[in-house]
C-alpha cells in the first residue's frame, strides 16, 4: 500500500496546515462506511450521517457465536 498524503485525501477537501500543526486521523462515520462496502459483512451495524444510534443493550447481547 502506498503511503497517504493527506494532501490528497479520500474523502472532501484537503486542509491547508500551519506551521507546527500535527495531522492525525479523524474517526469519522466515513472511514468503516467505506471499509464494510469493500469487505461486505453478511451483518453490519453503523449510523447514518447526523444521527446516531445509542442503547443500553450490551454488545455482547449480538454476538453470534
Amino acid at each position: 500500500m502506498p503511503p497517504l498524503d493527506v494532501a490528497k485525501p479520500d474523502f472532501g477537501e484537503p486542509v491547508e496546515f500551519e506551521p507546527g500543526d500535527v495531522p492525525v486521523y479523524w474517526a469519522c462515520g466515513v472511514t468503516p462506511q467505506a471499509a464494510l462496502m469493500a469487505s461486505r459483512p453478511p451483518f453490519a451495524i453503523t449510523h447514518a450521517p447526523g444521527h446516531m444510534f445509542v442503547t443500553d443493550v450490551p454488545d455482547s447481547a449480538y454476538r453470534q457465536l
